[in-house]
């Protein structure tokens, strides 16, 4: 079985590069990355990756507004978005539920236990 594809939209490079060590280390997963929504959207539709982890707070496009463009787009719209983000309290992650993504992974999130989260989110086995 191939592995896994996994895109990785976040603003921050930093945050980008340990996503993707964590999820190629640990996930044994193929890990693409786009700094901005619009750069993902594009991405997304080009690599029809197997999953998205998605920042929420971007400048630009935010996650949610990232997440709203993709639906629209019928390449796109059944590939499962997992939320990377800071707002953890019950009202956010009501509203995230809300938009339909697969789920919400907390930042600062653990680089060992990332693609842990990720596979039990989306029911994968690593």
């Amino acid at each position: 079985m191939a592995a896994k594809r996994i895109l990785v939209i976040d603003d921050e490079e930093d945050i980008r590069e340990v996503a993707q060590l964590s999820l190629e280390m640990v996930g044994g997963w193929e890990v693409l990355t786009a700094g901005s929504g619009s750069e993902g959207i594009a991405k997304a539709e080009a690599e029809l990756p197997d999953a998205i982890l998605l920042d929420v707070m971007m400048p630009d496009m935010d996650g949610p507004a990232t997440f709203a463009k993709m639906q629209l787009i019928k390449a796109t719209q059944q590939i499962p978005v997992i939320l990377l983000t800071a707002k953890v309290q019950a009202t956010d992650q009501r509203r995230f539920a809300e938009l339909g993504v697969a789920g919400v992974i907390a930042k600062p999130f653990d680089p060992m236990n990332l693609a842990n989260q990720v596979a039990q989110v989306l029911d994968w086995s690593f």
